[in-house]
């Protein structure tokens, strides 16, 4: 195994992505298995928990842009480093919050959750960066699936692990075990990652094969480096009929990746009637499903390419058809078995899996020259989300007091996502970025490519 790492640092490189996505979303899911209990133990209501869900989004989706230029100006090793340990403080602090009045409790977790998500911002462009410069073109469907569908594993993994803590322990440990591995991830990270042109390891030959086939190698090495982030240039990007329709798309699918991180294991408990340790394994069956549909997925969409598809087609592809068959979910509504209600789960969640290639997109289509932009402007949209998808159904169950409206409402952000790719995003193909000074041209440029 080691042997195989040192002649192809580049899969080095990805698992360390895989691992870092794990550990950020086991972060995020922690407040969700721990949801129920603490919502009892601080006697709140579902809009209050809503909201404490959204508070991340909140943070998430303004510090996207600064952690997009941050990665632009100071490069993705050490940027994604002190992401890492910054989150992880953060939550290792969360564990904290019972020693506090409830009147106190409640504000300072959704401070916490908000300086999570700020502490985040600057991880899933930094995982689009670094596929960009390491992979080349064919091979960046699959090193793009495989760090997304970490987000997977991370529930399939920690989710029977943190039900058994919540159950055995208490909430409250959920957060301290997150927060020291994360801590700890942080220093391995800085040992491993290095751009290509500087990794130690990287042979002459596997340099010269991931710079000749589209790989962005010397990201991270030129000359001169923004002071701050363009707004000339990232308003050609909003100007861009095929990325607005790609942002739309991205939005519709983190719909569904936030259902399944905050509501889905209160949802099992309050609406199914199981226990916290119940819904910790059940919760991680629709994740398995989700993991091999998000591996299938970029697999599909590599092996296209490689048959003669265009770009378009090979990313597309899977895209829609994985959506279209995480619609299903909202036939939970119409059986009562709790086998049958995993199952269909499970069944959606592969599909958002298998149409989970956004960043694969994102890789496709970013300037190099503000790639980092690029991908935080990207996971804005997307992200907004995060926002509202938590706060949203917490209004549902509060109105109606069930899920059964909460599903239709997630089902249709799937759809969204369908539609905004067939008849909004058009041909895939990277960005060209008009470089004057002059933003009266900059604007018409942009204009054009909605016409």
């Amino acid at each position: 195994m080691v042997n195989f790492f040192n002649k192809n640092v580049r899969y080095l490189i990805l698992l360390m992505l895989f691992l870092a996505t794990t550990i950020n979303y086991a972060d995020r899911a922690t407040i969700a298995i721990a949801g129920a209990d603490i919502q009892s133990d601080l006697g709140i209501t579902p809009i209050t928990l809503g909201y404490i869900f959204s508070a991340f989004g909140w943070a998430y989706v303004l510090g996207q842009i600064p952690g997009g230029w941050l990665l632009d100006r100071f490069g993705s090793r050490k940027v994604y480093a002190y992401s890492i340990f910054f989150w992880s403080l953060f939550t290792l602090i969360q564990g904290g919050i019972d020693q506090l009045s409830i009147a106190m409790a409640v504000p300072f977790l959704f401070m916490l959750r908000f300086l999570v998500g700020l502490s985040e911002a600057p991880s899933f462009p930094g995982n689009a960066r670094i596929v960009a410069a390491w992979f080349p073109t064919s091979e960046r469907g699959r090193a793009s699936a495989v760090f997304n569908s970490a987000q997977y594993f991370a529930t399939a993994l920690f989710a029977p692990l943190f039900g058994w803590i919540v159950y055995s322990f208490g909430w409250q440990y959920v957060f301290f075990v997150m927060g020291v591995v994360g801590i700890i991830f942080s220093a391995v990270w800085l040992k491993v990652i290095y751009s290509p042109k500087e990794h130690p390891k990287l042979s002459k030959s596997e340099l010269s094969y991931i710079a000749d086939n589209g790989a962005l190698v010397d990201m991270d090495v030129s000359e001169k480096k923004s002071d701050g982030p363009n707004w000339k240039l990232i308003r050609q990007l909003l100007c861009n009929r095929m990325l607005v329709g790609v942002y739309i798309g991205q939005y519709g699918i983190n719909a569904i990746t936030y259902f399944f991180l905050t509501w889905f294991p209160v949802y099992l408990v309050q609406e199914k009637g199981m226990t916290i340790l119940k819904a910790g394994f059940v919760a991680s069956l629709p994740a398995i499903c989700g993991f091999l549909g998000g591996i299938l997925g970029g697999i599909i969409s590599d092996w296209l390419l490689k048959k003669g598809h265009s770009l378009t087609s090979a990313r597309k592809i899977p895209i829609i058809f994985g959506l279209s068959l995480s619609m299903t979910m909202f036939a939970c509504n119409y059986v009562e078995q709790d086998w049958l209600i995993v199952g269909i789960m499970a069944f959606a969640f592969f599909g958002k899996g298998l149409g989970a290639l956004g960043w694969a997109v994102v890789a496709d289509t970013s300037p190099k020259q503000i790639a980092g932009l690029s991908g935080g402007l990207f996971n804005t949209f997307g992200n907004l989300a995060s926002i509202t998808t938590p706060v949203v159904i917490g209004y549902i169950i509060n109105i109606t007091g069930s899920f059964e409206w909460a599903l239709i409402y997630v089902a249709a952000n799937a759809l969204l996502a369908v539609v905004s790719y067939l008849f909004i995003v058009g041909p895939i193909k990277r960005v060209k970025l008009d470089l004057s000074t002059k933003d009266r041209h900059s604007n018409d440029e942009g204009i054009k490519e909605w016409s």
